[in-house]
């Protein structure tokens, strides 16, 4: 069941039953038809195979819109100039975060899908950006501001919109419902037909839309090529595990929810096949890469998302700089599979969102999270907490920058503090996939406490907005730790892009040297030399045996980052790593 529009047929009889197959296909397909005649043909990329969409030359920035500012110059603009100025060797591509007029939490309270904040730019500032890197954006299709044309119209009951949200009773059982905060799940609203409790995952401010209504998915779907339209080569389907309500279940994970996801799949195959999706599930790993979905056997890939957000790589890889151990790490690591060359991981350890710790869970034990958690409130950071069925609350992220986590702000030591801050983005840059880079990673950010103070929100730690100017300056100045950290992750992505070893459909195999290296040998998926990645996360000297068949050298070993030569004594290298150094090698 290869065609995409049999594929959307399929999916819509199970979603809304086989009676409504015909109407909604029916209007599906036409927008599809509309959006085709409309549309001039995509960019090159759009005829590559599915495994050469992404390459080892594609690494994507986590920003705001607004993450660089400077007077007189819309933001997005400003982007463009800084990336331009110093990072268009080093990236391909970046994933704004939500443009769009909100009303909250920075972004992810959507006012109106189809407009970039008059604050941010336009359209065409967007545009200027998609002129050099990949777009990714955000499709925050779960829920909507309440301060939204379309909910302003739920509540004078208008129609269509009289039926886009989610009224229920509120002495309806609802206790199965997985909670993603510990937040009031139904709001209380009054509208002009009396006083309704609307479902909201998340927040007061942001409703949850009602995809049992198939009016409501149409629209999202228009949404979704809107995207398409204006430049997106990837799109983040936000906290799409929520989608689909139905009481008497947790409301996760729904069979639902994966077929909505599979649905938009197939609308992107069909009209706009260069386009990717990822799916943002801050869940346990086995849940999080059911998002793949299943294999299509004639295109060689899969039918759900091309991308999943590799959710467990942050907390494990902090486990073993925090402990000195990378066993767990390696062990997890050893056990990563993309169900084929065409779908992959985005690799990812600092965001936004902070650093969650259930994808921890299953391979952390619960003291080690609490290990985590202790280390974040000591170095300065906050805790945020989801509330089980139960009634209990346990920890959900971390809230603090990473530099800040690895490094204690109050004893700042960056002959220490640089290297381990940089083997953990080696660490990820090392692991098979697409690499995302969140902002304050390139410069080793420090909580930002007076952020905090402003909004009170634990998440505003790790989302500091700055001067270009005044950026620029730390960056150029030595006594900072700031400009070590730039250059170091620099060279870090200008030697990864060159290598075809780190191509996402590349092998990878975990070698055990010793507990305190995590080892990864990289190979190309076709042609060219394989690289063994050594990344040192205890603060004393290691040292590994290698063996010369391990890279196919009958001469040397050569350390890309230092330019180091290890000679070989008969079959054998010997590798010696100071404290938190990290050695990509090459025969």
């Amino acid at each position: 069941m290869n065609d995409p529009f049999t594929r959307m047929a399929h999916l819509l009889a199970l979603i809304y039953g086989e009676h409504a197959v015909a109407t909604v296909l029916s209007a599906l397909t036409a927008r599809l038809e509309a959006f085709a005649a409309s549309h001039p043909p995509f960019p090159p990329r759009a005829v590559l195979s599915a495994e050469q969409r992404l390459t080892e030359r594609d690494a994507l920035l986590i920003t705001y819109g607004d993450q660089f500012r400077e007077p007189g110059v819309s933001p997005l603009r400003t982007l463009r100039a800084f990336l331009d100025a110093h990072l268009s060797d080093a990236l391909s591509g970046v994933h704004i975060l939500p443009c769009f007029p909100y009303s909250s939490d920075d972004g992810f309270s959507v006012i109106d899908y189809r407009q970039v904040d008059p604050d941010l730019g336009d359209w065409e500032d967007v545009a200027a950006l998609g002129e050099r890197y990949r777009l990714m954006f955000d499709f925050v299709a779960n829920h909507i501001s309440q301060h939204s044309t379309w909910f302003r119209a739920f509540r004078r009951g208008e129609a269509p919109f009289s039926g886009y949200f989610i009224a229920v009773e509120p002495t309806l059982d609802l206790s199965e419902v997985v909670r993603p905060r510990a937040l009031p799940l139904l709001t209380a609203v009054e509208t002009d037909q009396g006083l309704r409790h609307v479902w909201t995952t998340f927040s007061d401010d942001q409703i949850d839309l009602n995809y049992g209504n198939p009016e409501v998915l149409l629209e999202m779907t228009d949404v979704l090529l809107h995207y398409v339209a204006n430049g997106a080569e990837i799109i983040r389907l936000d906290a799409i595990a929520y989608l689909w309500k139905e009481p008497g279940t947790p409301c996760i994970h729904l069979p639902q929810t994966h077929a909505v996801v599979k649905l938009w799949r197939a609308v992107l195959d069909a009209v706009a096949p260069h386009v990717l999706l990822i799916t943002e599930t801050n869940v346990p790993h086995l849940e999080n890469i059911s998002y793949f979905g299943t294999s299509l056997p004639a295109t060689g890939g899969t039918d759900e998302a091309q991308l999943v957000y590799n959710f467990s790589l942050g907390p494990l890889t902090l486990n073993a700089l925090q402990s000195g151990d990378a066993a767990i790490l390696s062990r997890w690591a050893a056990g990563l599979q993309s169900p084929s060359p065409a779908a992959t991981f985005f690799n990812f350890i600092a965001s936004h969102d902070g650093i969650g710790v259930l994808p921890a869970r299953g391979f952390l034990s619960e003291a080690q999270v609490q290990d985590l958690a202790e280390r974040t409130l000591a170095h300065g950071g906050k805790v945020s907490y989801k509330a089980n069925s139960d009634g209990s609350v346990s920890a959900y992220e971390l809230n603090i920058t990473l530099y800040d986590f690895l490094n204690d702000p109050a004893y700042p030591d960056p002959a220490v503090d640089v290297p381990r801050f940089l083997t953990s983005q080696a660490i990820l840059l090392s692991l098979a996939g697409l690499p995302g880079i969140y902002t304050h990673s390139l410069f080793g950010s420090r909580n930002c406490h007076t952020c905090f103070a402003e909004t009170g929100r634990a998440r505003s730690l790790n989302r500091q907005k700055f001067s270009r100017d005044a950026l620029e300056a730390s960056l150029a100045d030595p006594a900072q730790h700031t400009g070590a950290v730039f250059e170091g992750y620099r060279r870090l992505l200008r030697l990864r892009r060159e290598e075809p070893a780190f191509h996402p459909a590349g092998q990878q195999r975990v070698l055990d040297l010793g507990p305190a290296l995590f080892a990864i040998l990289r190979t190309p998926p076709v042609g060219g030399r394989p690289v063994l990645c050594l990344h040192n996360v205890s603060p004393h000297p290691q040292t590994a045996l290698v063996s010369r068949a391990l890279l196919e050298t009958s001469a040397a070993y050569h350390d890309l980052l230092t330019d180091a030569v290890f000679p070989l004594a008969g079959d054998t290298a010997v590798i010696t790593l100071s404290g938190y150094q990290t050695c990509w090698l090459v025969g």
